[in-house]
């Protein structure tokens, strides 16, 4: 079985992130963690250029290519980070069609737990990616939770299971030269 491509996307401003904790479920696949922070600058540049640098292109293509994404961003005043908005700003509008997506988010206190489903999702469904089910979400107290059936473990894996159930159920993509579906009208040349 050909390994899976997982990009995770992590808008923490901080280091270290909890991000690890959802990257590190992944089975035979290839997962590549992205830290949006040091691409801040780079963010800005492409915003008032119009254009990714050398630096930010890349990181553009692997989420285009990707058979999956995680998507991680703090929660401030009951939504996600202005510099994850600013990464989803500059992706081509087409990048996460029909991508499996798996939400998650930290925030300071339980009570922002729902802006996955009020401020990610709907950002998400508007880029028209595959969002699994269960979104993660992780206030200070589920640090080291224990109480069964509701660690943070526990629906880190849930969410896993359906990104991998996701992810499994569409076949592996394939990079593809952007000039793909342009017709070849060479011929009418050679009359």
């Amino acid at each position: 079985m050909t390994a899976r491509r997982i990009v995770v996307l992590s808008a923490g401003l901080s280091t270290p992130s909890s991000t690890r904790l959802l990257a590190d479920r992944g089975e035979r696949a290839e997962v590549q963690v992205v830290e949006l922070r040091e691409h801040a600058r780079d963010l800005a540049d492409h915003l008032v250029a119009g254009f990714p640098n050398t630096a930010l292109a890349p990181v553009l293509e692997s989420v285009a290519a990707a058979d999956a994404v995680v998507a991680v961003t703090p929660i401030f005043s009951a939504s996600y980070s202005g510099l994850f908005k600013t990464f989803v700003d500059v992706l081509d509008r087409d990048a996460l069609t029909g991508t499996p997506v798996l939400l998650a988010a930290t925030g300071g206190t339980a009570r922002h737990s729902l802006a996955l489903e009020h401020a990610m999702r709907p950002l998400f469904a508007y880029l028209r990616a595959a969002t699994v089910p269960t979104a993660v979400f992780a206030a200070p107290e589920d640090w080291g939770a224990t109480e069964v059936g509701t660690t943070l473990e526990g629906r880190v894996a849930r969410a896993a299971g359906e990104l991998a159930s996701a992810v499994a159920a569409r076949p592996a993509t394939t990079r593809t030269d952007a000039f793909d579906d342009v017709p070849d009208f060479t011929a009418l040349l050679k009359g």
